[in-house]
Formats: structure tokens, sequence, C-alpha cells
């Protein structure tokens, strides 16, 4: 537990996790003394370390080797940067990525992936970007366009335009003006509630549908049943010029199936589950959990908002090892960045 760590193993842990980070060896006492003020011994540091090792916090990878930070190690020092109120992100980077973004107007779709795309030119590792969450997306109006004799258009609709559109088939022929009735009967029960209410309502509608009169309405929400979306059919990964970083800090067999895993439905699925709970500024470290191939990859996400209901994450995927007093502030601002202009969108 970290409240086992008094004041010196608490420096004496920092010390190591930063100087891994910087230099990327292991970490023995004599470095330590050269790098850092503590006025300690290289023997009392030995035996501080010696300590540290047994408590989990970090580990000799081969003997006669100083030590590296373990996921434990690391996730003490993530905890105790976060609470750190003086992180803050560079200005001029802070600038040019408020630049970036305000170029683009009107199209958060596009205004996301610019987000992403900075984050990986500033990080030099993956971005990654999650569209607000269909679920909290508000519903303007379902619109039915007779397409064919018996084939229709469904369009479901939001503020933001076209979430979902599908041609189904009818049993029976409609005209427009009976397809436009029926649209107003359902809107009238689903405009402005959201994606998560509307299916909701919905799978209530067709338990009751016995009550419902028009024939054509009961079949169009079984239609709608299927046809509205969910979380899982939009998410991506973006920005992508950051994996001609990977070889850095993984081989070349990682970086073949970290790309096999973006493609990947059930990869995708899995990180959508580890994000979708998170608020504000997480950093999830060690992600073997998700993907083995991720084992010495962390994740660094903040969330962002848009309108009253809906959110997205931003946020970069690189080494275990990676800068994090300096890539935390650049996510939490990114993200803060992306809330202020789609408030004003």
């Amino acid at each position: 537990m970290m409240t086992k760590l008094d004041t010196r193993r608490k420096e004496i842990l920092r010390a190591i996790i930063q100087s891994h980070i910087d230099l990327n060896v292991p970490i023995g006492s004599i470095l330590i003394t050269q790098r850092f003020p503590f006025k300690l011994s290289p023997a009392t540091i030995r035996n501080t370390m010696a300590r540290l090792e047994e408590m989990g916090y970090i580990k000799q990878p081969h003997r006669s080797a100083g030590r590296i930070p373990t996921e434990k190690g690391y996730r003490f020092y993530i905890d105790t940067l976060m609470e750190d109120q003086s992180l803050s992100v560079n200005s001029d980077l802070s600038r040019e990525l408020s630049s970036r973004l305000g170029t683009i107007n009107n199209d958060s779709k596009s205004l996301i992936r610019e987000a992403a795309r900075s984050l990986s030119l500033f990080s030099r590792y993956l971005a990654i970007a999650t569209p607000p969450k269909i679920d909290d997306i508000l519903v303007k109006r379902i619109k039915f366009i007779k397409y064919d004799r018996r084939k229709v258009l469904a369009v479901i609709i939001s503020d933001e335009g076209v979430i979902k559109n599908r041609i189904i088939e009818l049993d029976d022929i409609y005209s427009q003006k009976q397809l436009d009735e029926a649209s107003d009967d359902l809107n009238t029960k689903f405009s402005d509630l959201t994606i998560r209410k509307v299916r909701e309502e919905i799978a209530y509608q067709i338990y009751r549908e016995k009550t419902v009169c028009n024939q054509l309405v009961a079949n169009l929400l079984h239609f709608c049943k299927e046809i509205i979306p969910s979380d899982y059919d939009d998410f991506s990964l973006n920005s992508l010029s950051g994996t001609s970083n990977l070889p850095d800090f993984v081989n070349m067999k990682q970086v073949k199936a970290i790309l096999r895993a973006i493609e990947d439905k059930r990869f995708m699925l899995k990180l959508l589950q580890q994000i979708s709970d998170s608020k504000g500024t997480q950093v999830f470290v060690g992600m073997e959990n998700i993907f083995p191939a991720m084992k010495e990859l962390s994740m660094v996400v903040s969330t962002f908002s848009y309108r009253k209901h809906e959110s997205g994450t931003v946020g970069i995927i690189g080494p275990t090892r990676m800068n994090y007093r300096e890539l935390i502030p650049i996510v939490d601002h990114t993200a803060k960045a992306l809330t202020h202009i789609l408030s004003e969108a």
C-alpha cells in the first residue's frame, strides 16, 4: 500500500522512475546520487531501493543491474503527479494547438480528428479519439422516405445531421403520405430524447404493440429497433502518423500486433469499455488485459464535452515509460480546448 511509503522512499521512488523515463536504462544508487541532491550515501539509497523492490514498486531486470519501475511503481508516480497542481502545458504548444483547432468550424468530427492528429504530432505516439457517445446524442427526427414499391429509406437525424440511414422493405405498399403520418407518430414519442432513451422507448412500445392501432407504425418500430446505432458502431482510432515512431519503444513484432489490433473489432470493444466510464483525465498503465501485445504500453485519455448530454475522449497510447509529467497536461489541455470550441459551435 502507498501509505507504507515514508517521505524518503517516496522521493527515491520518484527519482528512480523519472530517471528511467529520461534515460531508459536500469537505475542504480550511484546514478541517483549524481542526479538528485538527496545528501544520502549510495548504501542508504541501495537499502531503500531493496525495500521498494520488496514492496513491488521496482524490480531488477537481471542480476547486477539497477532497478526499473513496475506497473505498481508507475501507478504511484502517476497518482502523485495527478495530485500535483503545478502540472501545466507549454504555452507555445497551447497556442499552436488552439490555432490548429480554431481553423475548423461547424464540423465536430473533423475537429476531433484534428485534435487526435495534433496529439500524435506533439507526443510522437499513437493518438486515440472517440466521438461523443452515440447513446447520449439527442434524436431530432426519424424520417421514412418512399424508395420503391415496398422499399423505404429510414433516416435517424440529430442536431449534427444524419446518424444512421438504411433501406428497409415492408410487407405492404404504403404511400409517402402514410409514411409521413407514421413518422409524425414516432417523432411525437421520440423527438429530443437521447438514443439510449429512444432504444428503451422502442423496446417498451414493441412490448405493448398490441395496443398500437396503426400496423405501419408497429412494423416501423421493429425496423427502428434494428437500425438504432450503438456506441460500438462509431468508435475509431485516429491519427496513426504516430506509428512511425513505434519502433522507438517496441519491437517490430509488437508493431505488427498493434496495427492488427487497431483493425480488430474485439480490441475496439475492449478499449471502449476501458475508457467509457472515465471522467476527466485518466491514465491506464499496462494494457495487457486489453490486448497482449500492449503489455508495455500505457494510455492517457481525457474526456471532452459537447452539448449537455454528449461527451467523447481523446488521448494517446505510448510506452509505459512515457513522460507523464509532460504528456498528461497536453492530453488534458487538448480535451479542454475541444470542449471550449465545441461549446461555441
